[in-house]
């Protein structure tokens, strides 16, 4: 367990919603201690106890109270790192889902306890059409309580990151406004910058196998920089039907079918939502000097095409599995699914990342252990606010704001 010495001039936080404790390490680097931190997950409260010496407790924030008391204005800062699922760009990003209340939830609970500075943290979807009516109700919430508001849109390489991880902090404080809060950026690391001197740590032996031959197949024909999909063209590009092994074969007469599909889906639009639409025999035979009838149906009986209402469109229409990584450049961000082969592949070897990798590239220090199962561990890693972006976070906060 990592200690932090005390003192009565160490500045004091909350955490809600902490997870594994990403932002409240980030914090507590910057000589921040801990008067709590809040979580409904059993397997994220295990790992946060192995990792700090604050209490942690199991509760259900969304009933806009927490199981004890603490005395008003006795906490410099309340951070909140709400669930992101309904906000995110890789999900549904459904209005209605019960969570987006969870970012208003912070701050309710936030001015209850009348801290110096409030601090919430989510994706940068969260701010972009209606999801930004949240982010507009707690700032109005905030307001009403005499918080003063900024926002910072953060970049993850901008803060020593080996990760392109879009992400917006809101800082609320009480006191005198017009503070500006310019973060001087670091130089920009890439995967082969944290990646190193890696074997032997903790979490390091704990990634998914690869079991399924098709897969091994598939992983060995993508390189770096290069991705397995078929409705993008390019240099990174593998297409299905580049490997005839997992996929069946092709002549090179169904490849220019299947070539023109890929093409035209994305321009005939029909259809006013999605990126796609099938599309009609006439115009796959207008792109071509040959006569495409019988090699769409050729093609439907492989499983490479499929037919819907009198159009033809891929059956394998997906915008990227089994990216491989580089090590000349930044991690595409670290989500829940970081650990599964299908999604991200290390830059040389067979196989996805490990939990200490994802760790690092998140900006976890060596000694900060995970704990549950594999899945558990990936998805607290995915969820959790890099310390670093926190760190910086804490810092301009004790300089611009508890220093006055």
């Amino acid at each position: 367990m990592k200690e932090f010495k005390a003192n009565a001039a160490n500045p004091t936080y909350l955490s809600l919603f902490s997870g594994c404790g990403g932002f409240d390490d980030g914090f507590e680097q910057a000589g921040f201690v801990s008067k709590g931190a809040f979580d409904i997950d059993n397997s994220v409260i295990e790992t946060y106890r192995h990792n700090f010496n604050g209490p942690i407790y199991k509760h259900d924030l969304s009933s806009l109270s927490l199981p004890i008391n603490f005395e008003k204005s006795t906490i410099d800062v309340v951070i909140s790192g709400s669930p992101c699922q309904g906000f995110s760009t890789a999900g549904l990003r459904k209005l209605d889902d019960p969570r987006n209340k969870l970012l208003i939830a912070g701050g309710e609970i936030a001015i209850k306890l009348l801290p110096k500075v409030f601090v919430a943290e989510n994706v940068m979807g969260s701010f972009n059409g209606k999801h930004k009516q949240f982010w507009n109700d707690l700032i109005g919430l905030l307001n009403e309580n005499k918080y003063n508001v900024e926002f910072l849109k953060c970049e993850g390489t901008d803060f020593g990151l080996a990760q392109i991880r879009k992400r917006v902090f809101l800082i609320a404080w009480r006191g005198d406004g017009g503070i500006s809060f310019d973060i001087e950026k670091k130089p920009v690391k890439v995967l082969k910058d944290v990646l190193m001197n890696i074997n032997g740590l903790p979490n390091q032996d704990v990634y998914f196998p690869i079991k399924d031959e098709k897969v091994e197949k598939i992983i060995t024909c993508i390189k770096p920089g290069q991705k397995l999909c078929n409705v993008r063209g390019g240099n990174g590009i593998i297409h299905t039907w580049d490997i005839p092994e997992v996929f069946g074969d092709t002549n090179e007469k169904e490849k220019q079918v299947l070539r023109v599909i890929k093409e035209l889906r994305r321009k005939l639009r029909i259809r006013n939502y999605g990126d796609a639409d099938p599309v009609l025999i006439e115009d796959i035979k207008s792109k071509l000097n040959f006569s495409p009838i019988q090699f769409l149906d050729s093609l439907v009986n492989k499983g490479y095409v499929k037919v819907i209402g009198g159009r033809y469109d891929l059956i394998h229409s997906f915008n990227g599995l089994y990216k491989r990584l580089e090590w000349n450049k930044p991690s595409m961000t670290v989500d829940t699914r970081f650990g599964d082969a299908r999604y991200f592949l290390h830059p040389e070897e067979m196989r996805g990342f490990t939990v200490r990798e994802a760790a690092r590239i998140q900006g976890f220090r060596d000694s900060f252990v995970f704990y549950g199962s594999k899945q558990q561990q990936f998805k607290m890693i995915g969820n959790a606010v890099p310390p670093p972006m926190a760190s910086a976070i804490a810092n301009i906060i004790k300089e611009k704001i508890l220093s006055i």
